[in-house]
């Protein structure tokens, strides 16, 4: 571990088999490259290696391992921090700052109103205390974040509406990937079959209906290794000037995803299901983890006890909630 970093470096490996399909972009495909090997003596080879899973993918992948999607609250152990719940107008839930992307800046979050009926635009440019020609207070947004979603903290905020003074925004704290190693590609294919329409003609609707059997190629990878690499950055976390139970909950919230993320989501796509099979013993068990948050989310007075803040999301188009 460095000063300001923890560090893990995980080994996987296909849960059956050694092919693996890897992540796609469009226009693109699978993103290959060439890994540079410096040797002792400084010469340099290169590899071919694959990323399997980006950054963004597992950022996504870690929040989700907080929510409980079948219950729509978060995860117990996480029970004890404060939230935003996004309902409409008969009460239904519709989103959560756990599930945007934008976190407390989403749409749904910063058009939405309070019981009160104070807009959240401006309920959030309070709480943050943005106010003009005055610098921004790190130490105080960082507080006001904590007491909405101390998530914010951990996965990053921009809060960039023109009417947020100043626009300030967090960095994410955690950060994760999946690369493969001295990769080689595996080409195969197969037919989709229709067992009904056996020929297509010109008045015939074919495969673009769906119609028709359609030939496809697949490629998928082999790997002589497969490496999942996170980082928390510690100094950052700290440098926010939280309490030391608030500091040690947030440090703590980001090892539980990544082990909550081994131990449960590393089954990424149908054809991509992995395990640990090494260099994760540093990173302490979900059960000591969970106990340990539990007992510094209660005692970081930043965190309002857990409160839950709901706004309700009217679905107006055009208006702003003032």
């Amino acid at each position: 571990m460095s000063p300001r970093h923890e560090i893990y470096e995980v080994q996987l490996r296909p849960v059956m088999g050694d092919r693996f399909q890897a992540t796609g972009f469009p226009d693109i495909g699978a993103a290959q490259y060439e890994r540079p090997i410096v040797a002792d003596d400084g010469s340099v080879s290169w590899e071919p290696a694959l990323l399997v899973e980006s950054a963004q993918s597992v950022a996504n992948r870690l929040e989700a391992a907080a929510w409980d999607g079948t219950q729509d609250v978060p995860e117990a152990v996480v029970a004890g921090l404060p939230w935003v719940r996004v309902v409409n107008t008969d009460g239904e839930f519709l989103t959560s700052s756990r599930l945007e992307a934008h976190r407390l800046a989403s749409a749904f979050i910063r058009e939405a109103t309070t019981s009160d009926g104070t807009g959240m635009l401006a309920y959030i440019g309070n709480v943050l205390d943005l106010q003009d020609d005055r610098p921004l207070n790190a130490g105080h947004i960082a507080r006001a974040v904590a007491g909405l979603d101390p998530f914010s903290l951990l996965h990053g905020v921009f809060f960039n509406q023109k009417e947020w003074v100043g626009q300030p925004k967090l960095a994410r704290a955690i950060t994760g990937v999946i690369e493969a190693q001295n990769v080689r590609p595996v080409y195969s294919g197969g037919v989709k079959r229709d067992e009904v329409r056996h020929s297509i003609g010109e008045n015939k609707a074919g495969a673009a209906e769906g119609y028709g059997s359609v030939p496809f190629q697949r490629v998928e990878f082999v790997a002589a290794s497969i490496t999942a690499q996170f980082v928390i950055d510690t100094k950052q976390l700290t440098a926010y000037g939280l309490s030391e139970a608030a500091t040690e909950t947030l440090i703590d919230v980001a090892r539980w995803e990544i082990r909550r993320f081994l131990n449960e989501g590393l089954r990424l796509r149908t054809a991509c299901d992995f395990k640990v099979v090494g260099g994760d013993e540093e990173l302490a068990s979900e059960g000591e983890l969970a106990a340990s948050i539990l007992k510094s989310a209660s005692e970081a007075p930043e965190f309002n006890g857990g409160e839950v803040l709901t706004v309700t999301w009217s679905g107006d188009k055009g208006k702003r909630s003032k």
